[in-house]
C-alpha cells in the first residue's frame, strides 16, 4: 500500500484527529448531559410545585405562595377564552416554550401544565438564564475544543519528532553512505530498539552485498585477465601467418576471420569490464572517435554472420560525427544493434544512417510490436520470431553501457515494414 504522506506527517495527522475528536466527543456529551439532567430536574420541579400550587389554589385561591421566576395561573371553564393561543392545545406536563416575537430568549420558559373539568392550572418557570448560561458554555465548550487541539498538534509535533528523530538519523547516514566502496557500520550509533534491529539487519545485508559485489570485480579481473593471454598469443599468430607472402587467399580469408574475431573480443571483455566496474572511460587525452570507421569495422566484422542470405549493409551518414567514448565502447553498442539487424533481415538492407547526436539502425526483418519493444531490452528477453539461438543479452548490454554513458536506446516499428533501433548520445 502506497502512502502520499511522509511517516512523520502520518503520525501528527493521527494525533491531532484523535485529540480533536476526543476533546469534541467530551464536549459534546458534556452539552447532551447537561440539557438532559436540566429538563429532568426542571421538569420534575414543575410538576411537583404545579401539585401544590393546585392544592393551595382549591384549599384558598386568595392564599396562594408568589415565586422569584415561577409565574401561576389558573382559569377556570368560564375564562378560558383567556388562555394564550400557545398553551391552549398543550396536554398535561413540562413544556418548553420558546418565543421569539419579542428580544431573543425573552420568553424562553418552562411551562407545567395540568388541566381538569374545573380549572386549568399554568405555572411558568423563566429559562431565559439557563438558555444565555448554556450558550456561554456552549462556546466556552467550542474555545476548549479550539485550545485542546492546538494543544494536540504541539504534542504531536513534539511526539512524531521524538519517534521520527532515530529513523531521520538512520535515513541520514544511510545517504551519507552512498558511493562509497565499503559503507561504515549503522548499528553502533542507535540505541537497542527497533531502529538498531533495523541499522543491525542493514549492517549484515550491506556486508554481504559489498562482499558479492568484490567476489563479481575480481572475477572480472581474473577473467579479462586470463583471456587476454590465449587472445594474445591467437593475435600474434594470425599477424605472423598473415605476413606469409605464399599462403593462398582462402587461408587468408579465414585468418583476417580470426583476426576479427580476436578485435571483437578484445573490445567486448573492455566494455564487460567497464560495465562491472560502472566505470565511465573517456578516449585518452579527450580524444573522439568518429563514427564512420566504426559502423564500417563493425559490417566487416558481421559479414561472416550475413553468409549467403542476400543482404546489403550500408552507411548513410548525413554528418561527421565524432563521439566522447572509446571506440570499444562504441563498436559493443553499434555491433549489438546491427547484428540483431542482420539476424532478422532475410533479405533487403541494413542501413545504418548517422545524424548529429544520434544514430539509427534500419532493417528490413518482420518487424516488432510496439507494445513489446521495451520489453526486449530485458535481460533474457528475446524476439518473439528469434531465428538461431541466442541469451537475449545483447540489447541489454546496450541498455546498461547507455546508462553508464548517460545515452539513451530505443525500438520502433518501420515506416512499411522492419524495425528501427535508434541510439541517441544527448
Amino acid at each position: 500500500m502506497q502512502y502520499r504522506q511522509r511517516l512523520k506527517s502520518r503520525i501528527i495527522i493521527s494525533f491531532l484527529l484523535f485529540g480533536t475528536a476526543l476533546t469534541a466527543g467530551f464536549a459534546l456529551a458534556v452539552v447532551q448531559l447537561r440539557a438532559y439532567l436540566e429538563d429532568q430536574l426542571i421538569g420534575r420541579q414543575l410538576s411537583l410545585e404545579l401539585k401544590n400550587y393546585e392544592s393551595q389554589y382549591r384549599h384558598d385561591p386568595n392564599n396562594i405562595a408568589t415565586f422569584s421566576r415561577i409565574q401561576g395561573a389558573v382559569f377556570s371553564e368560564r375564562k378560558r377564552a383567556n388562555v394564550p393561543n400557545n398553551w391552549r392545545d398543550l396536554q398535561n406536563g413540562v413544556h418548553t416554550i420558546l418565543d421569539d416575537s419579542q428580544s431573543a430568549f425573552s420568553n424562553a420558559y418552562k411551562l407545567a401544565v395540568r388541566k381538569d373539568d374545573d380549572f386549568w392550572f399554568f405555572l411558568q418557570y423563566d429559562i431565559s438564564h439557563e438558555i444565555k448560561l448554556r450558550n456561554r458554555i456552549n462556546w466556552a465548550l467550542i474555545g476548549f475544543v479550539v485550545l485542546f487541539s492546538g494543544l494536540s498538534a504541539l504534542i504531536a509535533f513534539w511526539s512524531a519528532s521524538s519517534v521520527m528523530r532515530p529513523v531521520a538519523d538512520l535515513a541520514d547516514k544511510l545517504t551519507s553512505f552512498r558511493g562509497e566502496a565499503k559503507p561504515q557500520p549503522l548499528k553502533p550509533h542507535f540505541a537497542e530498539d527497533e531502529v538498531g534491529q533495523l541499522a543491525a539487519t542493514l549492517d549484515d545485508y550491506a556486508e554481504r552485498l559489498t562482499a558479492l559485489v568484490e567476489r563479481d570485480k575480481e572475477f572480472n579481473a581474473d577473467v579479462s585477465h586470463e583471456l587476454r593471454t590465449p587472445i594474445a598469443v591467437i593475435s600474434g599468430a594470425t599477424e605472423l601467418l598473415l605476413a606469409q607472402d605464399d599462403l593462398p587467399e582462402k587461408a587468408k580469408q579465414r585468418l583476417r576471420r580470426i583476426e576479427r574475431a580476436v578485435r571483437q573480443s578484445n573490445e567486448l571483455i573492455e566494455v564487460l569490464l567497464l560495465l562491472s566496474r560502472q566505470e565511465k572511460q573517456a578516449p585518452a587525452h579527450g580524444e573522439e572517435t568518429r563514427l564512420v570507421p566504426v559502423v564500417e569495422q563493425v559490417f566487416d566484422t558481421h559479414r561472416v554472420q550475413i553468409g549467403q542470405k542476400p543482404i546489403a549493409l550500408k552507411i548513410e551518414a548525413e554528418a561527421d560525427v565524432s563521439i566522447a567514448a572509446p571506440p570499444a565502447v562504441l563498436a559493443v553498442a553499434l555491433g549489438n544493434l546491427i547484428g540483431n539487424a542482420i539476424k532478422y533481415t532475410p533479405a533487403g538492407d541494413v542501413r545504418v544512417v548517422i545524424r548529429p547526436h544520434q544514430v539509427e539502425v534500419h532493417d528490413e526483418g518482420p518487424g516488432i510490436d510496439p507494445n513489446q519493444a521495451e520489453h526486449l531490452f530485458t535481460r533474457g528477453v528475446r524476439g518473439k520470431d528469434a531465428p538461431g539461438k541466442g541469451g537475449g543479452l545483447g540489447l541489454a548490454i546496450v541498455r546498461r553501457i547507455c546508462s553508464l554513458y548517460g545515452w539513451s536506446v530505443s525500438l520502433k516499428p518501420g515506416v512499411e515494414k522492419g524495425a528501427v533501433a535508434s541510439l541517441r548520445f544527448s
